[in-house]
């Protein structure tokens, strides 16, 4: 094989080929998220922070080989602090999801959201929705 074919194949299993799929990207292919976050197998949300409006929607995607979540349920924490939701919203939580499996949610209280990662917790897998 070729050092060339190697190239893109450890970008994608570094995560690093995934990079760009996460990036902030209002109302693609019609659908109803105004932002879609992507998740990586270096552990990260892309972007890990993005803002939105009230009534908005955040897609979070799986494009990494692991299984992931998107958590903002202080019961489901085992670090005190890791979440923050504003007074009045209710906590989410979207489950294990296997590779290339989606998430969406609906944000409709103002106010800064602090979410993580359930398996990947203790390595910092957090993220923000800010909405305005």
């Amino acid at each position: 094989m070729s050092r060339y074919y190697l190239i893109p194949v450890l970008l994608v299993l570094t995560g690093l080929g995934f990079a760009t799929s996460g990036l902030t990207d209002s109302h693609r292919d019609g659908d109803q998220a105004a932002v879609t976050v992507g998740m990586t197998n270096t552990l990260k949300f892309t972007p890990d922070t993005v803002r939105i409006k009230r009534g908005e929607s955040v897609r979070w995607k799986n494009n990494s080989l692991l299984v992931h979540s998107v958590t903002a349920d202080r019961a489901e924490a085992t670090v005190d602090g890791i979440v923050e939701i504003p007074q009045g919203a209710e906590p989410f939580d979207s489950g294990l999801m296997d590779p290339k499996e989606e998430f969406q949610h609906t944000f409709t209280i103002a106010g800064t959201y602090k979410y993580f990662c359930i398996p990947h917790e203790g390595a910092k897998m957090y993220g923000w929705v800010i909405v305005e």
